[in-house]
């Protein structure tokens, strides 16, 4: 047996779902840390004196004065084959009431994104099944396609319809639930369930309900499942819904940690948080499996508001965006996609030669016909 380096500390102060530790020496962001009887939580600052941690897993009530455990190694997560048709939380346990689930190895949460070397350019299509979009938003497998738009215009409609379409096509789907509601969260696993989706996909969820420490980790959890897949040479879809209340939850964390809020009250590190997450999405090259993950971020504006922060942090790191405008939707116009506000970085690059043909002019004639329409 190997030998491990434990290190045990104190709870000094418990201040939500923030937990500060006196004693610990030697500690790093990301690590994971044991408070007993099954309470984890995951290191996220420290200074000279205190550590502070996050509680991500809270078997029984923490007081002052607990003892908390931690060994030289990162929060991992467990991924495998059989995740695939399950509903899980954060920490990989089971949601929908089918029994435990076979893991094939721990990927790290906040694993490095793909180095340049690692990567190839993208050029294979990414079929979403959406006329409008695969005509004149054409995205590639490897892309990062930002959608955004105001609360009930379709936003999670679109990212459910391209899971919908790659039945057959080997690709595997991960829906992220980010702070959303249950209702909200059985409705999509219905959906799935009628569509047979569950034989490529798996949802990830952090519902409303739970900590912010659970909605902060969904997304890099759905990464590093998506991960575990990419690096075997195989496909993969990420919708994540929705980034914003996962910004939310960051900056209810920021705050209880006293971080010195900045413009919205979010915290200085808030695009740091999102881009080293978006750029997990990669196309592989060939000598790394070649294979791809493909990430759809959602986020929610408010009355149309393109300038917010957190809109504009998403829509300057990804590879474009899908803009769905509340007008349009409440004209009938299914799906709202305002072609003038919305783009695709990659360009018709990914598109079939034929189709590129068929649809060269066809998003200029499309806006010309909507401002003759004005």
């Amino acid at each position: 047996m190997p030998l491990q380096y434990k290190e045990y500390g104190v709870v000094k102060k418990i201040r939500g779902c923030i937990v500060t530790i006196e004693g610990l020496e030697n500690c790093i962001n990301g690590q994971l840390v044991k408070f007993g009887f099954g309470t984890e939580g995951v290191i996220i600052g420290f200074n000279e004196d205190e550590t502070h941690a996050l509680i991500v897993k809270e078997k029984e009530t923490l007081r002052t004065g607990s003892q908390a455990m931690t060994v030289l190694e990162p929060f991992n997560t467990p991924v495998g084959e059989k995740f695939v048709g399950r509903v899980v939380n954060v920490l990989g346990e089971p949601l929908d009431n089918l029994g435990s689930i076979e893991v094939d190895e721990y990927r790290p949460i906040f694993a490095e994104a793909p180095s340049v070397l690692e990567r190839d350019i993208i050029k294979e299509t990414f079929e979403t099944g959406i006329k409008i979009i695969d005509t004149m938003l054409p995205i590639g497998r490897g892309q990062r396609q930002l959608v955004l738009g105001d609360r009930m215009t379709g936003k999670t409609t679109i990212c459910t319809d391209a899971i919908l379409n790659q039945k057959g096509k080997g690709v595997i789907c991960i829906y992220c639930c980010i702070g959303k509601s249950k209702s909200a969260l059985d409705r999509v696993v219905n959906l799935f369930k009628e569509r047979d989706v569950f034989e490529y996909s798996l949802i990830v969820a952090a519902l409303a309900g739970t900590s912010p420490g659970q909605q902060y980790l969904a997304p890099y959890v759905a990464c590093s499942l998506g991960e575990y897949f990419m690096y075997k040479g195989g496909h993969v879809f990420i919708a994540f819904d929705d980034f914003t209340r996962h910004a939310w939850a960051y900056r209810e964390i920021s705050l209880l940690l006293n971080r010195p809020p900045g413009r919205e009250s979010y915290p200085g590190d808030i695009f740091y948080l999102h881009s080293r997450m978006i750029e997990r999405a990669a196309k592989l090259s060939k000598e790394k499996g070649g294979g791809t993950m493909t990430f759809f971020p959602v986020i929610e504006t408010l009355e149309g508001d393109l300038t917010g922060y957190i809109p504009t942090n998403l829509v300057s790191m990804t590879d474009g965006q899908i803009y769905l405008s509340a007008p349009l939707f409440g004209e009938g116009f299914r799906p709202a996609i305002d072609l003038g506000l919305s783009v695709s970085r990659v360009g018709n690059k990914v598109m079939w030669p034929a189709l590129r043909k068929l649809s060269g002019s066809l998003r200029l004639d499309f806006l010309q016909y909507r401002e003759r329409l004005k």
